[in-house]
């Protein structure tokens, strides 16, 4: 249920966008490219820092546990949590990234990756 909601906000803030782009009168598939870059440009990074944040605040609950055995699993939930978001992102954006420099898109298109 919670992917839902996740889903349906995300479609929510990224429709109106998309749908703005294609009812501008003369606006192509490059423009809506530019749009959905720019919006990509705005969020990845956010969307890194959060799982950094995570993952650290995971470490620093695991470390101040004392022992505890609900708050270490507690810790590692938030540990793990943090690792996947990253390497899902990465993993992601590496295989975005393949498979654009494949079919001959060029870096105007697609923005680069996380640095």
């Amino acid at each position: 249920m919670k992917t839902f909601v996740k889903i349906s906000i995300l479609s929510a803030v990224l429709l109106p966008l998309i749908a703005s782009a294609a009812a501008v009168p003369g606006a192509s598939a490059t423009d809506l490219l530019g749009t959905v870059k720019a919006v990509l440009l705005f969020v990845i990074p956010i969307l890194m820092i959060l799982a950094t944040v995570v993952f650290l605040w995971g470490i620093v609950m695991y470390v101040i546990a004392g022992g505890d055995e609900d708050k270490l699993s507690t810790a590692k939930g938030y540990i793990i949590a943090g690792i996947v978001g990253l390497f899902v992102m990465v993993a992601v954006w590496g295989i975005v990234q393949a498979l654009s420099g494949s079919l001959g898109f060029t870096n105007a298109t697609i923005p680069p990756g996380p640095r």
